[in-house]
């Protein structure tokens, strides 16, 4: 099998669902119209609310939702084969992941722009908001305290991608001032773009590094990146996160197109297994295939944190409610497809060429060598490392000097990670001020302050981060991520379908996605509180039951509140 061939037919598949199905389910589940009001335009405060044109939201939204999620995920769920990683990644997406964040955008627009968690209130009841806003929190301030070590770990591992990333702020400021002013954002965001890359040629000779602060220079690096997410999380939206997202976004498509040019010229064959022999025989330290890989592979498939984004920045931006569509399910598939060429990146590049101590493997032995255990394949190190020397033998294969290719490769994974830091602390900021309204509607003091709040939701993750050296602390509660963060996409499925169902439409199109999402994630929960016992985790036990008996109250809320609708509606007639 040709990694070209599946590439193509993957991106062909993409284009025909959203023309087909993503269109349909708009007509049949919302008939969206321009004509309805959107919170952009009705509460804009020129903070968070604030209008911008639909592929600048695009942008936006694509590298919020994007992160490291659809590069890690797929990195280490290909140890399984190739095959069942690409099935999930293109079939999740189409028919669960896009849906879910399509959905969740929609009905947050027509909500005042709330959050997914201040939604349940009003569409389940005013209790079952609090429990959906605690896990809101609790996943926010793990992907807070996590990304915040992680992109400090990733500057300490490219010190190339240092200059590049910090001058992505100055650029962006400039690209948003001018299109505030009128100018035409296509011409100046070309420019933008073109300052970026210079100043990643530029950083591949200047290497910054920092002296460590308290034996790490990882602490010193997410220190400096705590300062910066305060303040670029209360600065209004439009100055530094909206242009610096449509700038990322089309850093994004560069890095695509020099992929798929890799593949074109390389077009290169399938390495990698399509079933991982190793993943099924006993002896391994490889988990089994179910319910882990639905776990691992999250954001090329289907995330929670999704929702999250959608009902927590982008809904507070977009101008038309047309534009939803394109935004939230063409977002999602785009993202899936950079899952895809991950996958073939890994799967066909790097059998073109991998350098173990001194030794070069190629073929299926490069695949082996990397993905021999699951020890060997899931540090983060060793995440990136298959996915970054895959995209520098195939930028090779056309010339592209292989510091140069490495470069641009890590400096778009940086980029992205540290774009999901500054966006999930403003998420975290305004659900946490939602937590705190009065029945008026007001948040109450001092939560109503910005300033204060993002500085509670920062001082709390830096706190955290810091309780082990390093900045390892975070990583305490890392083994809950992975299954937090799907229990809230079923959860959030779930919302969207009671809002369905109170509105006589068809629940079938979100209801058979949440209870797949639903089914695995409880099965993966299970088997952590299991190992959690096992290796008396204490902590991480008592999370994990409490977080399982609030999913289980939210189910019987939803449930609750469907049959006193149809008892209401019976007795009326």
């Amino acid at each position: 099998m040709n990694a070209l061939v599946l590439s193509l037919l993957a991106l062909a598949g993409y284009l025909i669902a959203y023309n087909t199905y993503a269109k349909y389910i708009s007509r049949k589940l919302f008939n969206l119209s321009n004509e309805n009001p959107m919170p952009s335009h009705e509460l804009n405060d020129g903070i968070d609310f604030v209008p911008a044109k639909k592929h600048i939201i695009f942008g936006h939204h694509f590298t919020t939702i994007a992160g490291l999620g659809p590069i890690v995920g797929p990195a280490i769920g290909i140890i399984w084969g190739w095959l069942p990683a690409f099935i999930w990644v293109f079939l999740g997406s189409i028919f669960m992941g896009a849906v879910h964040d399509f959905t969740t955008l929609v009905i947050s627009a027509r909500n005042q722009g709330k959050t997914i968690g201040d939604l349940t209130g009003d569409i389940i009841s005013p209790s079952t908001r609090y429990a959906f806003q605690f896990i809101m929190q609790f996943l926010l301030f793990i992907i807070l305290t996590v990304f915040a070590m992680i992109v400090g770990l990733l500057f300490v591992m490219y010190p190339e991608s240092v200059f590049p990333v910090w001058m992505q702020i100055p650029i962006a400021v400039w690209l948003g001032w001018e299109i505030n002013k009128g100018k035409n954002d296509l011409v100046y965001s070309i420019i933008a773009v073109t300052l970026m890359y210079l100043s990643v040629i530029a950083g591949t000779y200047i290497p910054i590094t920092l002296p460590p602060l308290f034996g790490s220079s990882i602490t010193s690096w997410t220190l400096i990146l705590f300062v910066y997410v305060y303040f670029a999380s209360t600065i209004p939206v439009h100055k530094l996160l909206q242009p610096r997202d449509y700038i990322n976004s089309h850093q994004l498509l560069v890095a695509m197109a020099l992929l798929f040019i890799g593949l074109i010229v390389a077009h290169p064959v399938i390495t990698a297994p399509a079933i991982n022999p190793a993943a099924w025989e006993s002896g391994t330290d490889i988990p089994g295939l179910m319910p882990m890989m639905f776990i691992t592979i999250a954001c090329g498939a289907i995330s929670g944190f999704h929702s999250l984004a959608s009902t927590g920045t982008t809904v507070k931006q977009v101008d038309k409610e047309k534009d939803t569509l394109f935004v939230g399910y063409g977002s999602m598939i785009l993202e899936s497809m950079l899952a895809i060429l991950v996958l073939m990146t890994i799967a066909g590049g790097l059998g073109l060429g991998l350098e173990k101590d001194g030794v070069v493997y190629t073929g299926y032995e490069a695949f082996n060598q990397h993905y021999q255990s699951w020890s060997t394949a899931s540090g983060l190190g060793a995440k990136l490392e298959a996915f970054v020397v895959g995209s520098s033998n195939l930028m090779s294969s056309y010339g592209m000097p292989a510091i140069i290719g490495k470069s641009i490769i890590a400096v778009f994974i940086v980029s992205f990670a540290n774009t999901t830091l500054d966006s999930a602390a403003r998420i975290q900021r305004l659900s946490l001020q939602e937590i705190f309204k009065s029945r008026e509607g007001k948040v109450v003091k001092p939560f109503d302050n910005r300033y204060v709040t993002t500085f509670i939701v920062v001082l709390a993750a830096l706190l955290m981060t810091f309780a082990k050296p390093a900045a390892e602390g975070a990583l305490i509660l890392w083994p809950l991520f992975g299954s937090l963060n799907q229990l809230l996409a079923a959860l959030a499925l779930g919302i969207v379908t009671v809002y369905l169902y109170q509105k006589g439409k068809n629940i079938l199109y979100t209801f058979l996605p949440m209870v797949a999402v639903l089914f695995v994630t409880v099965w993966s929960m299970i088997l952590n509180i299991v190992n959690f016992i096992e290796n008396k985790e204490v902590l991480l036990f008592i999370l994990s039951v409490i977080i399982m008996l609030l999913t289980l109250w939210l189910i019987i809320s939803s449930v609750y509140s469907v049959f006193m609708k149809k008892n209401n509606l019976m007795n009326a007639e």
